[in-house]
Formats: structure tokens, C-alpha cells, sequence
């Protein structure tokens, strides 16, 4: 959603806004769900049984697919392998080790030229994202590709825990459903079409959390799934107040590394098991932890080799715009292909998973706000950026501007950083180049408070008007 329909929406009464989220969940329910749907999540599930053996054979053929396509009808890739050929290159393009390392920045800079030549994006799902390197994504998926998508999630996110996606649950992430400012419920809006209740995770300050926890239990939600830190954060005010007048059956962390003192406190506050995901909007590969503690693979969605620690991921899922080779910037750990799960599945495993840990901001009113890239998601001319708090009131913004940069982009970061954390001085520093940490990995949000600071900030509180 853009900024200026976002303060349309804003605007609107809670009631009305619950319509609006309707009506695009509507949307989105026809894009994930058919009749096929429930096909393509019983052959998801009955394909857990096969071997190490055929997974590998049943990847290298759809793999031949994908990198022939790639390779033939894909612009991007098309013209580095005419390239290689006027150079008198014969290595051939069945073989994945032939290709290319793929960084984001390429598909940043050009992501028409990875969508394939039969396929129009006017009639394909599009996606904005940023990940968490702040760096905007255009991204095009198939209805096919979304259906199979979801079909998968509904297999591995959900059947495996017991819960479907005809079950209430309540989902907290980046989506701006409600002004920072506002100091009075709801925090939150209700999507009918996807029996959804969406929380806002900009507004986790800890006299606010009372009135979530209690919208959680009003609308009588089975599970939850969001960000970590969010998740964390309301399991702190439940333990706070001792509330346990709900019946979870699982909450599902995504987006953010799960750490153990974090699911040992989400798992006492909410009374029922934490299972840890892994997935990115790119859909290049995931992940998805089962009742043994067991993070695994999906070998449908992607390739992943392991280089050094870092993850490289092929795409399998979404052919008509393959990534081939792609550098998420995740680190990991894949397990032995001989390596067996206690659970039976014969999916492999991911042995440790280090992902990206951003850093938790703090606001003055003692808020705790995590995941800040929905602020650059509209494609604004930065190439990359990274956000610093230095003090409770002062953050500093520090970019490398891409072509077309301008001193208004400035100013509508500032507002956007502004709607999520409210008054704050926002120093912002254009460099050339944003310095890595020592093992080459970048952090998109680091805070710099120290301890004794952020557990003040987190024991202050605000009056809450009269709801």
C-alpha cells in the first residue's frame, strides 16, 4: 500500500477499516486458495515419504527445467549465456555448478530482466519487498505459483501443528494497520475473507499489550504466526500478568531467528509449542521446524547448497522469474544427506540456522519495535541503508542513494520512521558504501542503547485512555 492510500486508510473508522482488510483479503483468498488446494496439500504431505534418493533425482529434473528456461527465456540470463558462448564458452547450462553467485542487488536493479518473455506482470501477483538489508525487491508470481506456494504452507506450516487455514489465528508484522500515535485500541484489524486477526507490531509498548492479549482471546484465535521479536514481546506482558484465559494450540515464528530464551518464554506465556520457520518472499527456499525440533527443508521450493556458511538458494517454485544461485545473505548449517529426523519425514534438514538478527528499537515510551524494512518497501532510489539508534530520541539513518536521489526521499523516510516510533530526532548520512562487521554480514538495525537504558525504557509507561 502507498503512503498516500495508507492515510486514506487511516483515516477510515475501525468498522470501516475491517471492510477495507475484507475486501483485500477476498483478493488474496482467491490468489492462494482453489479447488485444487486441498489436493496439492495431501501430494505435499505424501511426498514427505520419499527418500534422500528420489529427492535428489526429483530435483535434478525440475532443476533442468528451471536452469533450460532460465537460460532461453529469461533476458537476464539470456544475455550472459550468448556472452559466454561469443567467448567460446562451451560449459552448459544443465549443470547448476556452471552458473553464476547471484547478489540481490542485481534483481534490485533490474527485476524486469528476470521475469521471463511469455509472461506479463499486469497478470501476475507483484510483491514489494525489502528483506531485511533494506534493499526494495519487485518480485512476480504465477496464480499457479502462489496456489502451490500456499499449498505448501498449508501443508508444513499448519497440518503439521495441528491447525488449518479454516481456523481463527492472528498474525503480527509489518503492515501499518493502525497510526503510532494512537494510544487507544485497536491495535489491530480483522480479515474475515482469511480468519485473520492482524496485529500491528508497532504499538508493543507494555500497557498497550493488555488490550491485544485480550483481542487474542475475544476473537477466540487457535495460533498465532509473525515476527519473533513481536511474539516475544507479548509474551513478556502475559507473563507480566499472569494471563493465561486462552487456548493456543501453537504459535509459529517467522522472519526473524528464534532464539531459546525467547521460545521458552513464548511457550510458557501461551501454554503450547514454538515452531521456528524459514522462508523469504523471493520463495528461492524454505524451512519448517516439526515436533521434534527439527528444522526442514522444502525441497519443492528450492535448491540449497551451503558455501562457507552461507546459503545459496535456486529456485524450484517460481519459474517464469527464476533466481538461480542466489545470495540471501542467511548462514546455516545443512545437515548429512544420511541425516534422519526422529519425526519419520524424509524431507532433509537444515542442521542450524543463523539467519538475520536485527536489533530491537526502544522508544521513550518504552515500546519495542523490531523489523523497520517495511519503510522502504516503495521502492525508493537507495541502494542500501541501515538504521542506528543512538539514544532513546535519535536515530541516524545512514543510505548510499542510488540515481534519481533527491532531498525529498529524506523527508518521506523521516515521516514513515516517524508513523512507526513517533518523535525522534533522525539523523540521516549518505555514504558510498555501508560498512560490514568483521564476518562480512550486514545488520540493518542496530541499536546502540545500552542495557541498563533498555530495560528502563521497557519499565516505563504510558496512561492509557478509556477504551
Amino acid at each position: 500500500m502507498n503512503d498516500r492510500l495508507l492515510g486514506l486508510y487511516h483515516r477510515l473508522p475501525a468498522a470501516v477499516q475491517s471492510l477495507a482488510a475484507g475486501i483485500y483479503g477476498l483478493r488474496l483468498r482467491w490468489w492462494r486458495y482453489g479447488p485444487e488446494t486441498d489436493r496439492l496439500v495431501e501430494q505435499a504431505l505424501e511426498r514427505e515419504t520419499w527418500t534422500a534418493e528420489r529427492w535428489q533425482d526429483w530435483q535434478q529434473e525440475r532443476a533442468a527445467r528451471v536452469l533450460t528456461r532460465a537460460a532461453t527465456r529469461v533476458p537476464y540470463y539470456r544475455a550472459q549465456w550468448e556472452e559466454r558462448r561469443r567467448r567460446g564458452d562451451r560449459a552448459s547450462w544443465e549443470a547448476l555448478d556452471n552458473w553464476p553467485l547471484l547478489d540481490r542487488e542485481a534483481v534490485r536493479a533490474n527485476p524486469r530482466a528476470f521475469l521471463a518473455d511469455d509472461c506479463d506482470p499486469r497478470r501476475m501477483f507483484g510483491e514489494h519487498t525489502s528483506g531485511t538489508t533494506a534493499k526494495p525487491l519487485e518480485l512476480w508470481w504465477s496464480r499457479d505459483t502462489v496456489r502451490q506456494w500456499y499449498a505448501l504452507f498449508e501443508a508444513r506450516f499448519r497440518c503439521w501443528h495441528g491447525v488449518s487455514r479454516r481456523d481463527r489465528w492472528a498474525n503480527i508484522g509489518g503492515q501499518l494497520v493502525t497510526p503510532v500515535e494512537q494510544r487507544r485500541p485497536p491495535f489491530w484489524v480483522w480479515n474475515p475473507a482469511l480468519r485473520q486477526l492482524y496485529l500491528s507490531s508497532y504499538h508493543l509498548a507494555p500497557d498497550l499489550i493488555p488490550h491485544y492479549l485480550e483481542a487474542i482471546r475475544r476473537c477466540g484465535v487457535r495460533y498465532l504466526f509473525g515476527y519473533t521479536s513481536s511474539l516475544y514481546a507479548l509474551a513478556q506482558g502475559a507473563l507480566r500478568l499472569r494471563r493465561r484465559d486462552w487456548r493456543l494450540q501453537v504459535v509459529i515464528t517467522n522472519a526473524e531467528s528464534l532464539y531459546p530464551y525467547q521460545r521458552e518464554a513464548i511457550a510458557r506465556a501461551f501454554g503450547c509449542p514454538v515452531r521456528e520457520t524459514w522462508g523469504m518472499a523471493e520463495i528461492v527456499a524454505a524451512a519448517g521446524e516439526c515436533q521434534h525440533g527439527r528444522l526442514h527443508l522444502w525441497p519443492e521450493v528450492g535448491n540449497v547448497e551451503e558455501r562457507d556458511g552461507e546459503l545459496i538458494c535456486t529456485g524450484l517454485l517460481n519459474q517464469d522469474m527464476p533466481l538461480v544461485r542466489y545470495r540471501l545473505g542467511d548462514r546455516g548449517t545443512l545437515a548429512a544427506p544420511q541425516d534422519r529426523c526422529a519425526c519419520g519425514r524424509g524431507l532433509p534438514l537444515l542442521e542450524s540456522l543463523e539467519g538475520r538478527a536485527d536489533d530491537v528499537l526502544y522508544t521513550a515510551d518504552g515500546r519495542q519495535v523490531g523489523r523497520l524494512d517495511p519503510v522502504f518497501k516503495s521502492l525508493l532510489p537507495i541502494i542500501e541503508a541501515q538504521i542506528i539508534q543512538e539514544t532513546l530520541d535519535r536515530l541516524r539513518v545512514r543510505y548510499v542513494p542510488a540515481q534519481g536521489f533527491e532531498p525529498g526521499v529524506e523527508r518521506a523516510l523521516a515521516e514513515r520512521l516517524h508513523s512507526r516510533l513517533g518523535p525522534m530526532q533522525i539523523v540521516f548520512e549518505a555514504l558510498p558504501e555501508i560498512p560490514r562487521e568483521r564476518n562480512g554480514k550486514f545488520r540493518a538495525v542496530v541499536c546502540r542503547l545500552p542495557a541498563a537504558q533498555r530495560a528502563h525504557a521497557h519499565r516505563h509507561t504510558h496512561s492509557v485512555l478509556p477504551a
